[in-house]
């Protein structure tokens, strides 16, 4: 139990910390970032592939772990794309 009371309080920090940092960055950056956040996914996507699947528990949590990576990254590089388009000369 006292496991899962740290585990919050890690969780409750990051959002909050993130929260925090993603306010306070400047809007010419939040590309480049958007770009790392997205090969982070990628990583989180193939970290989900290779899951050894031995419990419909894993099974589950694989699968949801591929669904949502996948749109962080599809959705990412299409909104990456799109900004980029903006600075390009006409």
């Amino acid at each position: 139990m006292e496991v899962y009371v740290l585990l919050g309080f890690v969780l409750i920090l990051s959002i909050y910390l993130g929260l925090e940092l993603i306010s306070k960055v400047p809007s010419t950056l939040h590309t480049p970032l958007m770009s790392g956040a997205n090969a982070i996914s990628g990583i989180a996507l193939v970290g989900a592939l290779t899951l050894s699947m031995d419990t419909h528990l894993q099974v589950i949590l694989a699968f949801l772990a591929i669904f949502f990576a996948t749109i962080n990254v599809f959705g990412g590089y299409l909104v990456t794309n799109r900004m980029l388009k903006m600075f390009k000369k006409k």
